[in-house]
């Protein structure tokens, strides 16, 4: 090849080799680059706002994920859990409001009954205000467990939710956990929807004197969801569990009756003896110390019995609440002076003096006589 064309060729490889290529060369920092600018890859859809913002800041999607993370998922905790706890204080003070009202405004069926028996009477009493009160109270107290146990569960399924926590396995763990306390503690379980009804109903109350069986006879001196407070006339404080109470006895429920059989004997004259009851019974009610206690006049009933002692002639008084058993102590003193002022005497204690015929016994026993040789 003669030398000027050689020449040319070299000249052509060389500016071949010198010129730039077209086709791009892959560069991995641009890729990272890329990658750590991309906002989807740093930000869901429903992220915060703060995520975007520190993004746009940096330019570093892996430190807007993770603050993300630590600081806008435990505030938005936070935020859920301040506002449970503001709601649960008013709600609980609305409740706690909206019973004392109740209390102050409507009349209960104690005073009703007393402002139609017995205008004179003071409406509003000590022991109604005591048992009102206890009930509002435990009524009260139930509102607003059912109302922070609600708004604290739905605070927490939120407070989840925030830290995408599956509730699938914790729900089901609960409901194992929860059928297995069920069965372990079934009694506790019926004694609080036992005392829950009790309080409801408004069956007895603080200061009420109720029979709840063999031994637990007195007044109630506490009652709560789980059990009921009764102390006996000997002092014994009786603690009986809700779910354990099959009847309720209440001596002192709305109003009472002194009930009294007075017994005389054979051969005393009957109307003179019930005129002299009637008249001591209508001197207590008009008594201005016992004028309160009793709410209607009182009823001589008449023969109600005829015992191997005597006569039992009953006598009845209507009271308030508890009152009867005070009202009864003071008619009986008050009786047996005014037998002793009308010279009436009451049946001797001890061997009875009834003899009782009776034909057909003797008519029985009666035979031939006897023949004798």
């Amino acid at each position: 090849m003669p030398a000027p064309a050689l020449l040319l060729s070299l000249v052509g490889v060389l500016a071949q080799a010198k010129a730039p290529s077209t086709t791009p060369l892959p560069n991995p920092a641009s890729e990272a680059t890329k990658d750590l600018t991309d906002l989807s890859q740093a930000c869901d859809p429903d992220a915060s706002w703060l995520c975007q913002k520190v993004y746009e800041w940096t330019g570093w999607s892996w430190l807007a994920g993770l603050t993300e993370w630590l600081v806008a998922k435990p505030f938005k905790a936070l935020v859920i859990l301040g506002v449970a706890f503001v709601v649960n204080r008013i709600v609980r003070a609305v409740i706690k409001r909206v019973m004392q009202r109740r209390l102050d405004n409507e009349p209960s069926r104690l005073r009703t009954r007393l402002r139609e028996k017995t205008p004179n009477v003071l409406l509003r009493t000590g022991e109604s205000n005591l048992r009102a009160e206890a009930r509002v109270q435990t009524l009260s107290a139930v509102f607003r467990s059912i109302a922070s146990v609600i708004i604290w569960f739905t605070a927490i399924v939120m407070v989840l939710e925030v830290f995408e926590v599956n509730l699938g396995p914790l729900i089901a763990t609960a409901g194992v956990i929860g059928v297995a306390l069920g069965f372990g503690a079934q009694n506790m379980v019926r004694d609080f929807l036992a005392g829950f009804f009790l309080v409801v109903e408004d069956q007895f109350g603080v200061g009420d004197i109720v029979d709840l069986g063999p031994d637990a006879k007195g007044t109630v001196e506490r009652v709560t969801l789980r059990a009921t407070r009764v102390r006996d006339v000997n002092g014994v404080l009786w603690h009986v569990p809700n779910g354990q109470i099959t009847r309720v006895g209440n001596k002192s429920q709305e109003w009472a009756r002194a009930l009294l059989d007075v017994q005389v004997a054979y051969d005393t004259d009957l109307d003179q003896a019930q005129d002299v009851i009637r008249r001591a019974a209508e001197a207590l009610a008009a008594d201005h110390a016992w004028a309160s206690e009793i709410l209607a006049a009182p009823e001589v009933w008449g023969v109600e019995d005829f015992a191997e002692s005597g006569i039992s002639i009953r006598v009845v008084l209507k009271t308030r609440p508890a009152s009867q058993f005070g009202v009864l102590r003071e008619l009986r003193a008050r009786i047996k002076a005014a037998f002793d002022a009308a010279g009436l005497v009451m049946p001797p204690a001890g061997r009875s003096e009834v003899w009782v015929h009776d034909a057909d016994r003797d008519a029985d026993r009666s035979g031939p006589p006897a023949e004798t040789g």
